[in-house]
């Protein structure tokens, strides 16, 4: 007999005080984390890949490069934009990041783009 989500609301409805509903949160919370490490489990250095529609600021979206190495979190990573990406870049009027004039690729600066934003394209 497998356990639906209707089981699962029930039960935490009939649960008897806020410290066992946080319980059922935290166990909800390190659930997600797993998932969402297995849901970016191929996403490693040296993959080519484009960043998503999601990821702000906008000048950023959909541009492509190379994953670099993950945080000590593994939620996000370095990119390395190709050399057309970096060209689009550099054009754009939104952009906010100084490009060196003579570099052919720019990596992103800060702490990387979350995992999440990132999508595998073929090489």
């Amino acid at each position: 007999m497998s356990i639906g989500i209707d089981d699962v609301c029930a039960f935490i409805g009939q649960l008897p005080d806020a410290a066992a509903v946080a319980q059922v949160q935290e166990a909800a919370a390190r659930r997600l984390g797993e998932l969402d490490r297995s849901a970016h489990d191929s996403i490693v250095a040296g993959r080519r890949a484009r960043i998503t529609d999601s990821l702000r600021p906008a000048c950023l979206r959909r541009l492509t490069g190379t994953v670099q190495e993950r945080n000590r979190t593994g939620t996000r990573a370095g990119f390395l934009l190709d050399e057309e990406s970096t060209r689009l870049l550099r054009t754009d009027p939104r952009n906010r990041y100084r490009i060196p004039e003579g570099a052919r690729r720019f990596r992103l600066p800060g702490n990387g783009v979350p995992l999440s934003c990132l999508e595998l394209i073929e090489d």
